[in-house]
């Protein structure tokens, strides 16, 4: 049994809950691993539509356990270099998920927390929320978070927290990206149910490859090749059976099967 994790499975929904809320679910090796091993168990489940990750207690996450950190201290650069590589596996396989994903974000999101909300495909926060990335503090910075971190607020806003490690609220999320939405706190499970509401209105199979064509056209330099991929992307949706039950129930007017 996880000591780390939550889980619950209904109705196509799978909710995921970092559970270390002593420590404001901060990141060790056993949650990393356990996070990791988690999403790639949902990865695979075809009965999973939505994925919904929150935090229990006073904060979504705070970062890196101090424990942790300390240990790390103390280790080999081959250690440290593996333990950054374990974590950067959990970001790659949270951000590459097939199945969308909603971060649900109360308290804290600090370091690694954060970069699990840039990896979401949807985050919802309270006005109460704070934001660090204070890596810098520490003479470190966010490499690992990196990459999805400057995809979900920009170039420039990261360089300015990435240098600064200065502490920033909801609203300024919201500003630059890192939030899609705020909404009071008693209106937070509300706002997240209607995007799972959404996204079981949604094929499943088109909801599930969104990521990965925002993610292929964003990185694609050659026009025509990207074009021409688009072209065989559609036509294959189309003519798939989910795009023909999907056009078929519009025509007729009716709701499509994966909403009964």
């Amino acid at each position: 049994m996880s000591q780390t994790l939550q889980q619950e499975r209904a109705s196509g929904v799978a909710r995921i809950r970092l559970h270390r809320p002593a420590l404001h679910n901060a990141f060790d090796a056993a949650l990393i691993g356990e996070l990791t091993a988690a999403l790639e168990a949902i990865g695979t489940d075809c009965e999973v539509r939505a994925v919904v990750l929150e935090g229990s207690g006073a904060s979504f996450s705070a970062g890196a356990d101090l424990n942790w950190m300390r240990g790390m201290a103390a280790a080999s650069e081959a250690e440290n270099r593996a333990d950054a590589l374990a974590l950067a596996r959990l970001m790659r396989t949270l951000d590459e998920l097939p199945r969308p994903t909603i971060a649900r974000v109360h308290g804290a999101a600090f370091g690694g927390g954060l970069g699990l909300v840039a990896c979401c495909d949807i985050a919802i926060g309270v006005p109460e929320v704070q934001f660090g990335l204070t890596e810098s503090r520490l003479g470190l910075l966010p490499a690992v978070i990196s990459p999805y971190v400057i995809g979900a607020i920009g170039a420039r806003n990261a360089r300015r927290y990435f240098a600064t490690g200065e502490i920033f609220d909801a609203a300024e999320a919201l500003r630059i990206g890192l939030l899609h939405q705020v909404v009071a706190a008693d209106q937070l499970d509300a706002a997240v149910q209607r995007q799972i509401d959404l996204l079981l209105r949604a094929g499943p199979i088109a909801s599930a490859k969104a990521k990965q064509l925002v993610r292929e056209v964003a990185a694609h330099a050659d026009g025509k090749r990207h074009d021409a991929d688009n072209a065989a992307l559609i036509a294959r949706l189309r003519v798939s059976p989910e795009g023909q039950e999907g056009i078929g129930a519009f025509l007729d007017k009716r709701k499509p099967s994966w909403t009964d």
